[in-house]
């Protein structure tokens, strides 16, 4: 993570801050009444911090009268100053990792400028209007002597799947924490751990890091204090199942980088714990999303045939078998273990360390056997509801945990289970 210098028009804005308790960077489209009322929940915090609330202007709604309004916020938002700042530079790489970066990297900027002590990332639309989950990101922070406050949003069956099949039970096997949604992206962070942050860039950082990636594997492996807060339905952009294959590729790679800088970390955590969780989980309404099956085995098949000399050079011929029986059965009786999925996204893991190919293409040949795990896990909930659904993520979980000593195995002695 590099953090931007600060532009000269920014810089002269915010000198009339001067300073501020907390930095609340809005990246979520909010339009200026939504900001008045973010505004307000802030303004319910206790110990009437300084609050500077930044706002990229692309993220305000174009059909508001903002002349008209930012006048009417300004008056509402007396314990708050509102500074326009680009979170996000006409530069930017327009991919969804890269561009949230950025936008973490300007907080974080503002933050250390402003000498805050903590700083919050707004970036999502929740089901839900209630504004108060926003104080509840800031309140442990200032409060509590929390370090990092994730979000726990409530799960759609299809909704954030990359998360709950990948990032947050591999980072819960790895890491010893129970975090459902590791990389928010609407996180709370101390001046601790972006100071952290921010001092591990000055001291060259691996590249292809992220600082969404690397916050909660830091906090971690710096024993810092995290929380959850839980929040209502996070709404996502429609998947376009059959087109995931860059997605896939933008978001684990730093996740696997990752996982190399803090190797003697996370090979020393035996088991998991939960984090402490403000309120209670909040339940979603009847969850009627579908994916179509048909479809996803059918990628896997081809990939199946297609990319065996690819996989070949990344997996063991184990589960290369395993894969060639799992092609050969019918859509009713498709499904993949959760046992083999694991194993391989630590192979996967794995090559991305050694550069067995190029990063890139090696994760997006990854994709077929994502779509066919998500068939498989599809089939298992057809007829279940919310019970059901976090049971059977609870199972994946407790699979990646079970399969750790082979990601321990292969990541010290690589060459011993070569193909």
């Amino acid at each position: 993570m590099q953090v931007e210098p600060i532009p000269q028009e920014v810089q002269e804005k915010i000198e009339v801050v001067e300073s501020a308790d907390l930095v609340v960077g809005v990246l979520a489209e909010l339009n200026p009444e939504s900001l008045v009322i973010l505004c307000d929940a802030l303004r319910t915090l206790s110990g009437s911090p300084r609050i500077a609330v930044l706002r990229d202007d692309h993220a305000v709604d174009p059909a508001v009268n903002i002349a008209r309004t930012n006048s009417e916020t300004a008056e509402k938002c007396a314990a708050t100053f509102l500074v326009p700042w680009p979170l996000l530079r006409p530069d930017t790489p327009d991919t969804p990792m890269l561009s949230m970066s950025a936008a973490y990297q300007s907080v974080f900027a503002a933050s250390e400028k402003l000498g805050a002590r903590a700083c919050c990332v707004i970036a999502s639309k929740l089901e839900t209007l209630a504004p108060d989950w926003v104080r509840q990101l800031a309140q442990p922070l200032l409060e509590d002597d929390v370090d990092l406050v994730v979000p726990r949003y409530a799960r759609h069956k299809f909704e954030g799947l990359l998360n709950s099949s990948i990032i947050a039970p591999l980072m819960r096997c790895l890491y010893g924490r129970r975090i459902h949604n590791p990389l928010g992206p609407d996180l709370g962070v101390s001046r601790r751990l972006f100071e952290k942050m921010i001092g591990n860039d000055r001291n060259a950082r691996m590249v292809g890091e992220h600082p969404i990636a690397s916050l909660a594997p830091t906090a971690v492996c710096e024993n810092l204090q995290i929380c959850e807060v839980c929040v209502g339905a996070r709404i996502y952009p429609p998947t376009d199942w059959m087109n995931i294959s860059s997605l896939l590729s933008q978001i684990l790679s730093p996740i696997f980088v990752d996982m190399e800088r803090n190797a003697a970390c996370w090979q020393r955590m035996r088991s998991s714990l939960p984090v402490p969780a403000i309120c209670d989980p909040v339940r979603v309404s009847e969850d009627a999303g579908t994916v179509d099956i048909s479809r996803m085995v059918e990628s896997f098949r081809l990939g199946n045939r297609d990319l065996e000399e690819i996989w070949g050079l990344v997996l063991p011929p184990s589960t290369l078998v395993e894969l060639r029986k799992l092609s050969r059965l019918s859509l009713e009786q498709f499904r993949m273990p959760d046992e083999l999925w694991v194993r391989i996204v630590f192979d996967f893991a794995l090559a991305h360390r050694l550069r067995t190919i190029n990063r890139d293409h090696l994760l997006k040949s990854m994709t077929p056997l994502y779509l066919a795990w998500v068939a498989s896990y599809a089939h298992d909930l057809e007829t279940g509801g919310a019970t059901a659904l976090e049971q059977r993520l609870e199972r994946l979980s407790l699979a990646y945990e079970s399969g750790k000593p082979y990601l321990v195995s292969r990541w010290r002695w690589p060459d011993r289970f070569n193909p």
